[in-house]
């Protein structure tokens, strides 16, 4: 493969490769050591390796199945696919290879991981297609994210707990509502090409509003994590600055003004996680 297939290939994923997910599968897989399970740096390893393979599938099965409607879309005619850098041959090859990866490195890690990962594909996969039949299509992508925490602590554990569960249903409606608003930027040409979104069911404002409501559940969730697991003060300021973040990326999207839809979905978003995560794994050592 030469450079400029390679860059191609490391720009369709580059940017989506758990900046979001990863933070918090960080959570879930140091919730577990607390319990009294010790530290591998292997399972650690094959913990990460899911993540990024699992992304880079789902990230590149998206790009291949949208490849027609991205051509036509003036915001994603610069994807890699529609643009001619990737053929869709060698996007599709690159989404198998990571499938496989994913599978084969769940099957290192415990039996229920193994046997989990073909419903873990189909949920992030399936997403892809959803756009085409159900304007819940974002509660699909966030579903798909919020596996993170819970897999990786039983990736850990193997077993299911509510706490990181807590975690899992705070990424589920974060991700699924920051969705809504990147869909925002679609609205127009989705409803002219018959592609449901909540954006195109509800219009921008109601839109909008959808979207607080999901991360006002977002935000108590993460407070009911919070009590439950007794966690210290580091905990409550990471929480703070979380809820803080997820405030701010609504005061700057207006109805009337999208022009800030790319610095609230992935800047804030991104710190959002990362600021949130790192309090978070600091607080269970003190």
């Amino acid at each position: 493969m030469d450079l400029f297939k390679l860059s191609g290939i490391l720009s369709l994923v580059f940017g989506t490769i758990s900046i979001f997910a990863l933070p918090f599968a960080c959570i879930g897989f140091t919730l577990a050591l607390q319990e009294g399970y010790s530290f591998s740096i292997k399972l650690f390893l094959l913990m990460l390796l899911c993540m990024v393979t699992a992304r880079n599938a789902a990230m590149a099965f998206n790009r291949y199945i949208d490849r027609k409607f991205d051509a036509l879309n003036p915001r994603t005619a610069i994807r890699e696919i529609p643009a001619g850098i990737i053929n869709p041959r060698n996007a599709l090859f690159f989404i198998i290879i990571n499938c496989l990866v994913f599978v084969t490195a769940t099957y290192f890690i415990n039996r229920i991981c193994f046997f989990l990962s073909p419903v873990a594909l189909f949920v992030i996969l399936f997403y892809s297609y959803t756009k085409r039949f159900t304007p819940l299509c974002h509660l699909v992508l966030g579903c798909g994210l919020a596996l993170a925490p819970i897999g990786a602590y039983l990736a850990v554990t193997g077993h299911f707990a509510w706490l990181p569960l807590l975690f899992s249903f705070t990424v589920f409606c974060w991700v699924s509502g920051f969705d809504i608003i990147y869909a925002l930027q679609d609205e127009t040409f989705d409803r002219e090409h018959q592609l449901n979104s909540i954006p195109v069911l509800l219009g921008t404002k109601g839109a909008l509003r959808f979207s607080e409501v999901l991360h006002f559940f977002s935000v108590v969730f993460v407070l009911t994590a919070g009590y439950i697991g007794h966690f210290n003060f580091l905990y409550w300021i990471g929480t703070a600055l979380f809820t803080g973040l997820v405030i701010y990326q609504h005061s700057i999207v207006k109805p009337n003004d999208l022009s800030r839809v790319n610095l609230a979905f992935g800047t804030t978003n991104g710190i959002a996680s990362v600021v949130f995560a790192t309090f978070t794994i600091v607080s269970f050592f003190i």
